[in-house]
């Protein structure tokens, strides 16, 4: 009787303590920034001969709400399109504006090209095709292009889900606008990481989803000691 009792002790001490470790692995992984062409930047293979933009994205899974960050400069332009056939073209003067944007625009009459950053929220799955479209052309066709897959991940959060009406937005390609678009445009309210890296650190984990998993740590823990109550 004794020997079935510490037996089924112990079945039950192993059973709680898997749960308990699971408890600390399963964490939801975070939304993340991504640093386009990492320290090499975002730039044509005439300026930069080393830049690999299909390489750069291979090791990597975007997920919904995660952001690209491009780092550039005012001769380079960072175009957004859901078309295929508009990014083939490396051309989006035909786009439709509901299929592309342009994030940031190229000023050719610059003499001193100055840094340029803009941070781009990944808001649509599927297939997401980015291009510098500028000087005809030319950058995308040298290499300024690539394409991922954006998949679901953790879903959009709510702070970009509605976002705010007055926050700055792109130029689209038959706006007319002429003015240069900010810098950097995101959403006013959206609290992403400053630092603009590959690191995989939260920038917007869920403060209920913390507290649920804080309670089922405390409750595993719990469940652990009365198995080994019960064993001893």
């Amino acid at each position: 009787m004794e020997q079935g009792k510490y037996s089924l002790g112990l079945l039950l001490f192993f059973i709680l303590s898997c749960l308990f470790l699971l408890s600390f692995s399963g964490s939801v992984e975070a939304y993340k920034n991504y640093t386009v062409g990492d320290s090499l930047g975002w730039f044509d293979k005439l300026e930069k001969p080393n830049v690999n933009y299909q390489k750069w994205v291979a090791a990597k899974n975007f997920s919904l709400g995660d952001f690209l960050i491009f780092n550039s400069d005012n001769n380079h332009s960072v175009i957004q399109t859901y078309n295929v056939t508009t990014y083939k073209l490396c051309d989006y003067e035909d786009a439709q504006d509901n299929d592309t944007i342009q994030w940031s625009s190229a000023d050719p009459s610059a003499t001193t090209p100055h840094p340029v950053t803009v941070s781009v929220p990944l808001l649509k799955e599927g297939m997401v095709y980015f291009f510098s479209s500028d000087y005809d052309g030319e950058q995308c066709k040298n290499g300024q292009h690539f394409k991922i897959n954006v998949t679901h991940g953790q879903g959009l959060p709510e702070s970009l889900k509605n976002p705010p009406e007055e926050s700055p937005g792109p130029i689209s390609p038959t706006s007319g606008d002429e003015e240069s678009t900010p810098d950097t445009i995101v959403p006013s309210n959206f609290n992403h990481p400053q630092e603009a890296s590959d690191d995989k650190e939260a920038s917007g984990s869920d403060s209920l989803s913390k507290h649920w998993k804080l309670k089922d740590r405390t409750l595993n823990g719990i469940l652990v000691f009365l198995g080994l109550v019960y064993l001893f």
